[in-house]
């Protein structure tokens, strides 16, 4: 599979909002409205929908649920970690860190869903649904807590306000509930969905500086380097000890290789934090798993 060639459409629409605000009349001012559009509407249209559309099988991938949720809460624990480890925790800004932290752990449920039917057949597509759906409302709270602590805000009122939280928890319980979208609704959630992907990206792109990269090298390797290379080990050692049948196997590591969510900017951008950093390094993690999901396979072969 050429996984530059899947992952080129991503990057490219970083790029053209890059450009398109540097070098053109469409500037930061437009993009901001774009930015809170995208995460206040869009996106969440797009996780409801993501999540109610395929029936989750829970029984049947438990086993499969269980690694998924333990590759989170190992990767949410080493990325809060980094402030606190030895050499390299000094270096740290810890504010930067409370905002980047989230590189680490989330995912682009974009990309997962387009990889899932080429890496693992019609069940593909279910299996990597039934993760988005277990792991997006753990992810994002891990997201939001660093944040909410650092800034003094209420926790709790952030996890309440948050339309991402919202969107994700109301979606696992409408499927589980059996709820589905009607078909006259669909073509609208499916083109409100393909609409996020754009400008969510392009707003990624159009915040993006690379400046903020070289003033926190250690904070962006530290995050990347468990986002693409850590993980997937843990993924194998997961994988070994539960006994994965070789297709869970395969979707958990390909889960684990995964670039970083492209919402991270947005998040980090709507609660006050440096979204030039988190757009860069949203750019570079997209960029790294050219290399980490061929990485991440070859371990399971």
């Amino acid at each position: 599979m050429n996984y530059a060639q899947l992952l080129f459409p991503d990057f490219s629409l970083i790029l053209c909002g890059y450009l398109v605000c540097r070098y053109t009349a469409l500037n930061r001012t437009v993009w901001e409205q774009v930015e809170s559009l995208t995460y206040y509407f869009l996106f969440p249209v797009l996780l409801f929908q993501s999540i109610v559309r395929t029936p989750l099988d829970l029984q049947a991938a438990s086993s499969l649920i269980v690694a998924g949720l333990a590759m989170g809460m190992l990767s949410i624990g080493l990325s809060y970690a980094l402030p606190y480890l030895p050499w390299i925790g000094h270096r740290i800004n810890r504010r930067e860190h409370a905002a980047n932290a989230q590189i680490a752990f989330r995912f682009n449920s974009f990309i997962a869903l387009a990889l899932a039917e080429r890496l693992a057949g019609p069940q593909g597509p279910q299996l990597v649904a039934v993760l988005i759906g277990v792991c997006v409302p753990l992810f994002n709270v891990a997201a939001v807590w660093p944040m909410a602590r650092h800034a003094q805000s209420g926790f709790a009122g952030a996890l309440l306000r948050n339309p991402l939280i919202l969107a994700t928890a109301s979606g696992l319980a409408a499927n589980l509930l059996g709820f589905a979208i009607p078909q006259w609704l669909e073509p609208t959630t499916s083109r409100i969905g393909a609409a996020s992907i754009a400008l969510g990206l392009m707003a990624a792109g159009a915040g993006m500086q690379f400046g903020p990269l070289a003033r926190a090298k250690v904070l962006a390797i530290s995050v990347l380097a468990i986002r693409h290379f850590i993980l997937p080990l843990i993924a194998l050692g997961l994988s070994w000890l539960m006994g994965l049948s070789p297709l869970h196997t395969v979707v958990l590591l390909a889960f684990s290789a995964l670039p970083t969510a492209s919402s991270c900017y947005v998040l980090a951008a709507k609660m006050g934090y440096n979204g030039a950093l988190t757009a860069s390094l949203v750019s570079m993690s997209t960029l790294l798993a050219i290399a980490s999901l061929p990485f991440a396979l070859g371990l399971a072969r």
